[in-house]
């Protein structure tokens, strides 16, 4: 597998460990200093976004991803992620989303890690 199928397959894993308020998939791809940036602009550290998905907080039902596009330069990476996601989030209903997801990484001995992740619509 290549660096960026390595990428493309982190994506799909942070959406897998969503869906599946899989706690160890979500530790396993986020960093320990990763916040993800909320729409609103709200920033959420990685224990509170695992806890939010854990507690129900932000469901996430299924992801259809539409585009995924890597930068790497060397130890450091930008994804850009398009997908189709059915959530409910903040106690809001049930909605679907053009969601795009601008996640910065980096590599380290264990492979790649996200540090952040910025969320808009496209």
């Amino acid at each position: 597998m290549n660096e960026k199928e390595k990428l493309e397959n982190i994506y799909r894993r942070l959406y897998r460990g969503m869906i599946e308020k899989n706690r160890d998939v979500l530790y396993e791809v986020l960093g320990s200093d990763f916040v993800l940036i909320h729409m609103t602009g709200m920033r959420q550290s990685k224990e509170a976004f695992i806890q939010a998905i854990g507690d129900g907080t932000l469901n996430y039902f299924s992801a259809e991803h539409q585009k995924i596009e890597t930068e790497i330069h060397g130890d450091t990476a930008v994804l850009i992620g398009q997908s189709i996601v059915n959530a409910a989030v903040f106690g809001g209903g049930r909605n679907t989303w053009r969601l795009q997801l601008k996640i910065k990484l980096t590599k380290n001995g264990e492979g790649w890690l996200m540090n952040e992740a910025q969320a808009s619509v496209y």
